[in-house]
C-alpha cells in the first residue's frame, strides 16, 4: 500500500509537482538549454553526470522546498543515485518532504492510428518492486495523442490502465499520461475522446487503488473537472505541453482544481554559469509563478 502520509499529501496538499524525469533521449536537449553543449561530454555516462548534477542543484536548492512543491519525478537511472551521501529517493522525502515518483515508460513507439503508445516496458514487475523497496511513492508513464482517432485513443488509455493495474498491485500510485500534443488540429475533439474513455476505464478499474492523471492543459476551461471529482482520481495534473510558462500558467490558472506538473517550463531560464544566487532568484521566481497558477 502507498504510504498513508505521502498519500495524504499528494492528493490534499497545495503545490505542483516537478518533472525532473528527463531521460536518454530528451537529455541533450535539456543540457544544451541549460548551457552544456554536446561538446562537453563524450559518453553517454558523461552526460548522465551532467543531467545528474543539474538536478542536484535544483533539489537542493533553497527556492526547492515542500511549501510549493508535492512531489517530483525522476528518471528511473535516479534510483542509484545519491544526493549529498544519500539515496535521492530518500533524499526527496526525508531531507526536502517532497514526494518521490519515478518516470518508468521506456520512450514512444511509432506513431500508428493518430497515436504513440508507450513501447513494452522491460522487466516491468522488478522495476516496480526495486522503486517500492527504495521508498518511491509513484510512477509516471507517457504516450502522444496527436489526432482525434478514437481506436487510437482507446488503445492507448487500455495501455495506460492496464501498467496502471501493475503498479497499484505493487501498492505504488501510477500517474498516466495520455498526452495531446497542443499541435493536435482537432485538440478538443481529441480531448473529448480521451475524457470518456478515461471515465469508463476508471469505472471498470479492478481493485480499489488510486490513480493520478497528467494531462495536456484542455481547449475548454474546466473540461476535466468530472475527472478531478472521479473517486479513482488521486489527482489530476497538467504538463506544460510546449507552451511557453506565463501562457502554461495563465491556461493552467482558469482550471479550477488542476495543477502543474511542469519540466521545461519549470527549469526555462537557468543555466549552468549562473551564480547561485542568481540560480535560486530565477528558480525561485518559475516555482512561485507556477505555484501560483496551481493553487489559484
Amino acid at each position: 500500500m502507498p504510504d498513508a502520509t505521502q498519500l495524504a499529501r499528494f492528493e490534499n496538499g497545495q503545490g505542483f509537482i516537478a518533472a525532473l524525469d528527463q531521460s536518454g533521449g530528451s537529455t541533450p536537449k535539456a543540457l544544451a538549454l541549460y548551457g552544456v553543449g554536446e561538446s562537453e561530454y563524450a559518453s553517454e555516462a558523461e552526460m548522465f553526470d551532467l543531467i545528474h548534477a543539474a538536478r542536484t542543484r535544483v533539489i537542493t536548492s533553497p527556492s526547492f522546498t515542500s511549501d510549493r512543491i508535492l512531489g517530483a519525478i525522476l528518471f528511473a537511472g535516479t534510483l542509484e543515485r545519491e544526493i549529498d551521501g544519500r539515496p535521492v529517493i530518500e533524499y526527496l522525502w526525508e531531507v526536502k518532504g517532497i514526494v518521490p515518483f519515478l518516470k518508468i515508460d521506456v520512450g514512444l513507439d511509432t506513431e500508428r492510428d493518430g497515436v504513440q503508445p508507450m513501447r513494452e516496458i522491460p522487466e516491468l514487475d522488478a522495476l516496480l518492486a526495486r522503486a517500492a523497496e527504495r521508498g518511491v511513492f509513484g510512477t509516471k508513464e507517457r504516450s502522444v495523442i496527436h489526432a482525434a482517432s478514437p481506436t487510437g485513443i482507446e488503445a492507448v488509455v487500455a495501455q495506460q490502465l492496464k501498467v496502471a493495474e501493475h503498479v497499484v498491485a505493487a501498492g505504488l500510485v501510477p500517474i498516466i499520461e495520455p498526452e495531446v500534443s497542443i499541435n493536435a488540429p482537432d485538440k478538443a475533439e481529441a480531448e473529448t475522446l480521451l475524457k470518456a474513455e478515461l471515465l469508463r476505464g476508471l469505472d471498470a478499474l479492478a481493485g480499489d487503488g488510486k490513480v493520478a492523471v497528467k494531462i495536456t492543459i484542455p481547449t475548454v476551461d474546466g473540461f476535466y473537472d468530472d475527472l478531478i471529482a472521479h473517486p479513482r482520481v488521486a489527482r489530476v495534473v497538467a504538463l506544460s505541453g510546449g507552451y511557453e510558462r506565463d501562457e502554461a500558467n495563465a491556461r493552467l490558472a482558469r482550471n479550477p482544481g488542476l495543477i502543474a506538473s511542469f519540466s521545461r517550463a519549470l527549469l526555462d531560464g537557468l543555466t549552468a554559469q549562473q551564480s547561485e544566487e542568481e540560480f535560486d532568484r530565477t528558480l525561485d521566481a518559475s516555482i512561485e509563478s507556477i505555484y501560483q497558477a496551481s493553487i489559484a
